[in-house]
């Protein structure tokens, strides 16, 4: 390494660069967790496979206009605190009925 001032600016450039990745990469892998987690719970109350679960997330996506991420949050806060928003839950309702063969746990039973 050099002495002059062009060489530092550029080290600490390629710092900042590298240390904007690590940040990045880390989001991305607490994401894909509570992702992994939703369909999880997908799996298990809606009784579906891991790739219907992900279609379920997916859906409610969509139809709520709200990221993947963030539905996937709210599903794992609905796990633990038991509860969700109304809108949320309706699309999931849907969702499961296109993707799966039953109903979320405690929704009415239909005939």
């Amino acid at each position: 390494m050099t002495t002059d001032g062009g060489s530092i600016r550029a080290d600490g450039e390629r710092i900042r660069e590298l240390e904007e990745e690590v940040d990045q990469l880390k989001r991305a892998v607490s994401s894909h967790a509570v992702v992994d987690q939703a369909i999880g719970m997908m799996v298990a109350l809606g009784r579906v496979t891991p790739d219907q679960g992900w279609d379920v997330l997916k859906d409610v996506s969509q139809h709520t206009n709200i990221k993947l991420r963030h539905v996937a949050e709210l599903i794992v806060m609905w796990g633990r605190q038991g509860e969700i928003p109304r809108e949320i839950r309706a699309e999931l309702e849907d969702a499961l009925d296109r993707h799966g063969p039953a109903q979320i746990p405690g929704a009415p039973l239909t005939d």
